[in-house]
């Protein structure tokens, strides 16, 4: 643990930027207190910079992070055919023969990647479960404990999400030989997720939900007998899904049963609070008011979304109906907070051809603070964590940012997270929390050496 004080001259704590702040840490990792307006206490950390609470990351396939870049080659006959469906053939290809050692170390960079960046959680929906012949390794779970291995490695908060995923498409369609290894029937996924649960009893730092892959991937009746079960073992644990992400997926599901897939999920398995719609990129004006009156988060992935060619989500509609989200890295083309929350902006900005579209109410409201603000507590939502805010009982995960970063030396406080999301592509993260212990100080992770290196030796070996 670190020193169970820390000060810090400024803070962002729920209400806004406050000075002077005192944290007080328990022996668990969380936050004891958070009292402003106080002196440093003797023999307290002091924070070289302003706090910010650390990110979630809501939606994450680790693996993807050594295949960034592999798919942007023109296929044979041109790039006009190229899509989701193609880069989806990429992935199948890619994935086909990743031993557990290979995804550990895939992880494990992933992780420390993201600590770097400001991102003290993540949400990992993780589908690669079983061999390169898709039978079932000897511990059914042998894939997620590798990833959770890496997440102990780096230090990072993590939701494991173990995926249901039983069919190729629409109307229990055969799944096709690169979806081999992602396979498992209801009966088979709950034993992963009852395995994991009993590893997380003990672990502040771990929690289990499920993922149902897709509405593609999953019948109605498979869904809700893991949602039964898992209600069995644990009735607040976090629910993801895929949704809606292109036209493509909207077109077909309304071919299947005359619905749209986020009408259809609202019809056969309401979303609440421990949901999170994966993109729901796609929604009609009814759809999107309906998510919002939910009590549901979307996730929000901005820079996979675009590399895919998915589409725009409908933000702004979303938003004035009160609807909750967060974001996450996907497919890890890039591992950055504020990378996500300026193209959620921007991507509006382009859409609308104004600026500040996502501002919110009043002529100084902050487009950065309100966007750091609400994806910090759409995530923690998401996650099913004490997390998302420097507040008594809260889990200390906090950033220091750099004041020598150009930004964050000469930005007034209640300039600096518009400052930070929307200016300069310099890492303004200095130092990292999670959990009440240091993992990244003076900018470098306590690991990363071996690390990158044993990632750089498992990619050599794939592309050889």
């Amino acid at each position: 643990m670190a020193n169970p004080k820390i000060f810090a001259e400024q803070a962002f704590l729920p209400e806004g930027w406050a000075e002077s702040v005192l944290f007080e840490l328990d022996e668990t990792g969380s936050l004891l207190n958070v009292t402003p307006g106080q002196a440093a206490p003797a023999g307290a950390d002091i924070a070289k910079g302003p706090v910010l609470p650390g990110m979630p990351n809501l939606h994450s396939h680790a693996f993807q992070r050594a295949m960034a870049g592999l798919a942007e080659h023109v296929r044979p006959g041109g790039g006009k055919e190229d899509s989701f469906w193609t880069w989806r053939e990429v992935m199948y290809r890619f994935v086909a023969a990743l031993t557990p050692e290979q995804v550990e170390a895939i992880a494990a960079q992933l992780y420390v990647e993201m600590l770097k960046a400001g991102y003290t959680a993540v949400g990992e929906f993780h589908y690669l479960h079983h061999g390169p012949d898709g039978r079932p390794y000897d511990d059914i779970a042998e894939m997620s404990r590798r990833t959770l291995a890496a997440a102990e490695t780096a230090g990072i908060g993590v939701t494991q999400l173990p995926v249901l995923y039983g069919y190729g498409s629409f109307g229990a369609q055969k799944a096709g030989e690169g979806q081999r290894r992602f396979l498992n029937d209801p009966d088979s996924l709950l034993r992963i997720v009852e395995a994991l649960k009993a590893a997380s009893e003990q672990n502040p730092q771990l929690r289990v939900g499920v993922a149902p892959h897709s509405l593609r991937a999953v019948t109605p009746g498979t869904l809700g007998e893991v949602l039964r079960g898992l209600d069995a073992l644990d009735p607040t644990a976090p629910i993801h899904i895929h949704i809606a992400e292109q036209m493509k997926e909207v077109e077909d599901c309304e071919a299947w049963c005359g619905q749209r897939p986020v009408e259809h999920l609202m019809e056969t398995a309401p979303p609440d609070q421990r949901w999170c719609l994966v993109h729901a990129t796609h929604m009609n004006a009814v759809e999107t008011a309906a998510v919002a009156a939910s009590g549901a988060v979307v996730g929000l992935c901005p820079t996979t979304e675009a590399n895919l060619g998915d589409g725009l989500f409908p933000a702004e509609n979303y938003l004035a109906h009160g609807g909750r989200w967060g974001i996450g890295s996907d497919s890890h083309i890039s591992v950055s907070p504020l990378e996500e929350l300026r193209w959620f902006e921007y991507g509006q900005r382009l859409a609308w051809r104004r600026r500040n579209v996502l501002a919110g109410e009043g002529a100084k409201a902050s487009v950065g603070a309100r966007l750091y603000g609400e994806a910090l507590a759409g995530g923690a939502q998401a996650l099913g964590r004490s997390i998302g805010a420097l507040a008594a009982g809260k889990r200390a995960d906090l950033l220091v940012l750099d004041p020598e970063h150009p930004e964050v030396g000469s930005m007034p406080r209640e300039r600096l997270l518009d400052a930070v999301v929307f200016a300069g592509n310099r890492n303004p993260v200095r130092d990292v929390m999670v959990g009440g212990r240091w993992v990244v100080q003076d900018g470098r992770h306590r690991d990363e050496e071996r690390v990158q290196a044993v990632y750089a030796e498992t990619v050599k070996a794939l592309l050889a």
